[in-house]
């Protein structure tokens, strides 16, 4: 009988562990199935550009893995069941079904956390989905066509904060834009960086408030736990991700957050048939720290996890696929950027990179996110020299 591999999300990391198998496993005994809620592919990564308006393009999925041998179901996952190695998904049309598998691949990754602030829910928009970010445009677009523009507020300064301000005020400049951040600006970039990062800020006219914690959102402001009262007529939460309950809910072991606890191969510490991989695995680097919810983090889980299943299904030894993590590529708009590379332990480095040339580097980056998810069984050494040759000599550095 075939070997059935289930691949649960077709995100970077779902999209790439399928693309690989494929290339690698014959379709005499291997059967790859992929299960994603939409049927394109969704780049969570420029999703702020979407919202400010950008095209940014969504390859249908039925496209991408043609003639690769994996096979689609476009449903949502509503069970698993590892006990008994199953799958309950439901379609579009409200149809149950249910998929056995040997080998499952857990990647359904992350969506954004409100942290249960009380009307963040009902009141705020976000750049998590495609669907979030096409409503908060249509909201930015209703806002640039009143004469007296609007008041756009970011909640949350992490690197989807920083993104989505300089975008929609590069983008529409007849919005005032304001930032906020619980602690300083920038806190984990280095000395330089963060004096860049104000820079740009100011150049785009983005008021910064420091210090201050959104403790609720109402339809036309948000409150902060010092009193302030800011005015909003579209407040934009990028306060953190979250994963969802179903993995904690399966019975597979998890963090307190619901990530899902893996081995050095990416393998669930309580069910050997489950990988678990991207922002849905809680895996630990070779610096002993946890991986953080990257883009970066998905391809290395990625890579680890295929490298090891290779390994079960051939019987040849498993290659380890260095976990660590390099750096931040942070986009100020669409001419503007940080690199700012760390350290073993995670901290910023002195030296960073910043302005046109690392703006590059990061569109680079997306760009070759895109081309591989679009070519899924493309090998990854040709991947490198396409990138770098991209990117140029500062991107060979990066990517070393």
């Amino acid at each position: 009988m075939k070997h059935r591999i289930v691949i649960l999300g077709a995100g970077y990391a779902g999209a790439y562990v399928a693309g690989n198998l494929a290339r690698r496993l014959s379709p005499a005994d291997a059967e790859i199935t992929v299960v994603n809620a939409v049927p394109e592919f969704v780049q969570r990564l420029r999703l702020h550009q979407l919202a400010v308006g950008q095209e940014v393009a969504a390859p249908k999925l039925a496209d991408v893995f043609a003639g690769t041998g994996v096979r689609l179901r476009v449903a949502r996952v509503t069970a698993v069941d590892p006990d008994r190695r199953a799958v309950t998904v439901a379609d579009a049309d409200g149809g149950d079904g249910e998929l056995d598998y040997d080998t499952l691949f857990y990647a359904l990754g992350s969506h954004g956390d409100d942290h249960r602030v009380p009307g963040a829910a009902e009141h705020a928009f976000d750049v998590g989905s495609r669907p979030a970010a096409l409503r908060l445009r249509e909201r930015l677009d209703g806002l640039c066509g009143r004469e007296e523009g609007g008041n756009v507020l970011v909640v949350g300064d992490g690197l989807t904060g920083i993104e989505t301000a300089t975008e929609i005020a590069e983008s529409r400049p007849g919005l005032s834009v304001t930032l906020v951040a619980r602690g300083e600006l920038g806190a984990r970039l280095s000395a330089g960086a963060r004096g860049h990062l104000r820079r740009a800020c100011d150049r785009l006219g983005i008021t910064v408030l420091e210090h201050t914690d959104v403790e609720a959102v109402e339809a036309t402001r948000a409150l902060c736990a010092d009193g302030t009262v800011l005015a909003s007529d579209a407040t934009v939460w990028t306060a953190g991700f979250a994963v969802g309950p179903l993995a904690a809910a399966s019975g597979l072991d998890v963090t307190e957050s619901g990530r899902i606890v893996v081995d050095r191969a990416m393998r669930s510490v309580s069910h050997p048939d489950v990988y678990a991989v991207g922002d849905s695995a809680h895996a630990v680097g070779d610096n002993g720290l946890p991986l953080p919810m990257s883009c970066a983090s998905a391809g290395s889980t990625a890579m680890q996890a295929t490298a090891a299943v290779m390994g079960r299904l051939t019987g040849r030894k498993a290659t380890d696929t260095k976990l660590e993590y390099v750096g931040n590529h942070i986009s100020l708009g669409r001419r503007d950027g940080i690199l700012q590379l760390v350290d073993g332990e995670g901290r910023a480095k002195p030296k960073y990179l910043g302005g046109r040339k690392a703006a590059r580097i990061k569109a680079g980056i997306l760009g070759m996110s895109l081309w591989i998810t679009s070519h899924p069984t493309f090998g990854l050494p040709r991947l490198r020299h396409r990138l770098i040759a991209a990117t140029g000599p500062s991107g060979e550095k990066a990517f070393a």
